[in-house]
């Protein structure tokens, strides 16, 4: 085999080799994804609901949750409950930070979305979509499955 050609089968596999390397690009568009997302349904005419599931950050940076909205809500909003002098205490979280290879948990009893004022009746089985805010600026949507308290 002639020089001219080792080189030339050496460029074709070094060039086939690069095509599977992540561009900077791919990781620039990383974006978390949220899962396992579901509404607590309340008793009719209940103006506020819980919503649940997880936010996992699969990116090679933090990303940083400055808020929430959903067009089926007047408002929403990410809170946390803890056990303050043995009494739970619930507050608002202004911003919720995810490390790299991290997920923040969104359950009962612990960090959770605030649903206020469902602008209609939802029913089980249902689906909501909210939209996170981004540090920076973006969003992040997510479904989340209307489910009943008896169903969980």
């Amino acid at each position: 085999m002639s020089m001219h050609r080792i080189l030339a089968a050496l460029a074709l596999a070094s060039a086939c080799a690069l095509a599977f390397i992540p561009s900077p690009a791919s990781a620039r568009d990383c974006q978390p994804q949220v899962r396992d997302g579901w509404v607590r349904l309340g008793p009719a005419g209940m103006p506020m609901m819980a919503g649940f599931g997880r936010i996992q950050n699969d990116c090679a940076s933090p990303v940083t949750i400055t808020g929430a909205s959903s067009p089926a809500f007047d408002s929403a909003e990410l809170h946390e409950t803890r056990i303050v002098d043995g009494v739970n205490r619930m507050r608002h979280l202004p911003e919720l930070r995810i490390a790299p290879g991290d997920a923040a948990v969104l359950k009962p009893g612990g960090m959770h979305l605030m649903l206020m004022r469902p602008h209609a009746p939802l029913k089980a089985g249902s689906k909501v979509v909210v939209v996170f805010e981004v540090s920076g600026g973006g969003e992040l949507l997510g479904e989340f499955e209307v489910r009943r308290p008896d169903a969980l």
